[in-house]
């Protein structure tokens, strides 16, 4: 493997306004034969207002990356921390609540309840943390997404595409300090990736949200306005604003 490049600069000296921060990350899983190191000592920063692609081979941690900076995972070693909140102090509790008010989540299994409609599933989080829901913001999000039509039909009834936007509905709705995507795109054919990935790439431009999306596919990954490359637990590769080409050949060397 030939090593492009290695992130050494810890995000607390960096001067750039961030929606997160993860400092001297260490994920170990298994013990003592099977032990593995998914993360290695990773420091990198995600900037408030800005779309950031994660990619990288099988077993690469890129997924681990995104579970810990999002509280679905503890590090073994480290900081996660969102906005001024460090995630490695926090209790169960306090990770819940978190996770439910200041981050929005879009998985590619698009993670919907079957029983609720459209309209319910989108309004879950806010019902869950009994918050007031802003209908004016809320009809801007369902504009957002197409969904007017939609809103009465339970999952079961809807397109996966359909169902995706429901999703990122949802993430948008509780207006999260950032959104993660685990690989948003993966369970749609093309056309429905690029309505999809435009969705995220507005959401970005128009409502200044924050994004981190996972994802192995370079043209998904050209949306975003930078892409950070992970091998061996390790960030080896920081583009800004790559062209599908240029992600394609970075992958390319890195598998070299």
């Amino acid at each position: 493997m030939t090593l492009l490049f290695e992130t050494n600069d810890r995000p607390d000296e960096l001067t750039v306004d961030a929606a997160a921060r993860v400092v001297d990350a260490v994920k170990v899983y298994g013990k003592g034969d099977t032990q593995v190191q998914a993360l290695a000592g990773v420091s990198v920063q995600f900037e408030r207002g800005r779309f950031t692609s994660i990619m990288g081979p099988s077993g690469s941690g890129k997924s681990t990356l995104l579970h810990c900076l999002g509280g679905l995972e503890s590090l073994t070693q480290g900081q996660v921390i969102i906005g001024d909140t460090d995630l490695e102090t926090m209790k169960d509790r306090q990770l819940t609540e978190l996770r439910r008010d200041r981050i929005g989540f879009i998985f590619q299994s698009y993670n919907l309840i079957p029983t609720l409609t459209a309209a319910q599933n989108i309004t879950l989080t806010s019902r869950l943390g009994r918050r007031r829901v802003d209908r004016a913001w809320l009809e801007t999000v369902v504009e957002a997404v197409h969904l007017e039509e939609r809103l009465k039909h339970r999952p079961s009834e809807l397109s996966g595409g359909q169902q995706q936007r429901v999703a990122v509905a949802r993430a948008l709705a509780s207006r999260p300090d950032m959104i993660i995507a685990d690989e948003p795109t993966g369970n749609l054919d093309a056309r429905t990736a690029g309505e999809i990935l435009s969705l995220l790439r507005t959401s970005v431009a128009e409502f200044g949200q924050t994004i981190v999306m996972v994802t192995h596919d370079p043209r998904a990954a050209s949306c975003a306005d930078r892409t950070l490359f992970l091998e061996d637990g390790r960030i080896v590769e920081d583009l800004e604003s790559p062209s599908a080409d240029q992600i394609l050949e970075t992958l390319r060397v890195l598998g070299d």
